[in-house]
């Protein structure tokens, strides 16, 4: 039977606008106290995400370190003034519209096992991408009601110590997905889908190495997956009923990252990350549905041809005394959609990052971190095919709260 066919990269329930499209690069303290910029440095149990080969380089080998936290994220109102373009080809009026707001908590976890001297083992459940916007104007609405997709990943990672300079790891990536997409111009329709994934399965290999006794590098590569969501349409095409089946193919990108991490003093930790995203797999928005009168109607493909972005990420770790820890950070991030394709199921546009947080041990084996996040895109004029107008206060606000524990 043909199924309902999506091919979205512009999906998810817990974020946007705060990473490259729909990105979320921060799943750690450490990570979003410093901009992402975390990566060749890591020292901690979130290196089981970021760095897996450096996890044999932590102190306490024998050991097994534990990180539980959770992000609050608060996405303002993207404003839109212009004109958006109807499909249906009727002449719209200059609009002023706004997204509404959205407000989630995410939890996430790392830990490391040790297996010898030489050998360590990692743990992470991470929601490494997101996408939700809403809109509630007519002509927004037409094209983006509501996108929305909810992912959820779990990594098994394993590092090796091939010598007192170099160690490699590797990890298995188990990825699981859920989905919601609306959009409508009554009366002349109306469409409404959701549905959930099985298990999807990637990779991702890194390796670490000790350039000196101050100075360490660091490189990962995590591979792309493509989750297929299956579940239900319903909706009208003006009088006619639509009720089917469907599926939606979500491609999130493979990643490439090469960091240096040099320790200052004693006490500071310098950070500096170079990231490629590689997005250029997007090439279209494909809707097809098993009913040939929707399908002719409103399942027109939409090309998107998207580019791979890069980012770049400095951070700071300063050491006050024995029980506190300062966080800071400050990237500089590219959009990967081009004008010719931006859409308003994702607002986006090059941006800068700024970030600041604090580790608190009240006992040597015991940490309390927090964090705060705050993302501030550049305003971006568009006219295209749908829409002719700017898009102003692309704004994104995260809180982190974790429990680190070693024993």
């Amino acid at each position: 039977m043909k199924k309902i066919s999506l091919t979205l990269t512009g999906l998810f329930v817990f974020a946007t606008a705060y990473g490259a499209a729909y990105k979320i690069p921060e799943q750690s303290t450490r990570s979003m106290g410093t901009s992402a910029a975390y990566f060749a440095g890591a020292d901690s149990a979130d290196t089981a995400y970021y760095n897996p080969a450096g996890m044999v380089w932590i102190e306490d080998k024998d050991k097994t370190l534990m990180e539980l936290g959770a992000k609050y994220i608060f996405l303002p109102r993207i404003n839109f003034y212009g004109v958006a373009r109807d499909p249906l080809g009727s002449t719209p009026p200059v609009t002023n519209a706004k997204t509404l707001k959205e407000e989630f908590v995410v939890p996430y976890f790392h830990f490391i096992l040790p297996a010898g001297d030489r050998t360590r083992f990692g743990f992470s459940f991470v929601t490494p991408f997101g996408l939700s916007k809403r809109w509630s104007a007519d002509f927004q609405r037409a094209t983006a009601e509501e996108f929305t997709l909810k992912t959820f990943e779990f990594d098994t990672t394993v590092a090796y110590q091939i010598d007192d300079r170099l160690s490699l790891g590797a990890g298995i990536r188990a990825l699981y997905s859920t989905g919601e997409i609306k959009y409508r111009r009554e009366p002349n329709y109306r469409i409404n889908m959701n549905g959930e994934s099985g298990i999807y399965f990637g990779y991702l290999l890194s390796a670490a190495l000790k350039l000196s006794d101050d100075l360490r590098a660091a490189t990962i590569y995590r591979s792309e997956i493509k989750p297929e969501i299956n579940g239900m349409a319903y909706g009208h095409l003006g009088l006619y009923p639509i009720s089917t089946e469907g599926s939606v193919k979500v491609v999130l990108p493979a990643e490439w990252r090469l960091g240096l991490s040099y320790d200052y003093s004693e006490n500071t930790t310098v950070d500096l990350t170079y990231e490629i995203t590689f997005w250029g797999e997007y090439k279209k928005l494909d809707i097809n549905f098993e009913d040939p009168v929707a399908e002719n109607n409103l399942g027109r493909p939409k090309p998107k041809n998207w580019h791979d972005s890069k980012t770049v990420r400095l951070g700071l770790k300063h050491k006050f005394n024995q029980k506190f820890t300062g966080l800071f950070g400050i990237a500089y991030d590219e959009t990967p959609i081009p004008q010719s394709t931006q859409g308003f199921e994702l607002p986006d546009s090059n941006g800068w990052i700024f970030s600041v947080g604090g580790l608190w041990n009240p006992k040597p084996n015991l940490e309390l971190g927090f964090a705060y996040l705050y993302v501030q895109k550049f305003d971006r004029k568009v006219n295209n095919s749908y829409m002719n107008g700017e898009f102003s206060d692309l704004k994104a606000h995260l809180l982190n709260v974790s429990l680190g524990y070693r024993f």
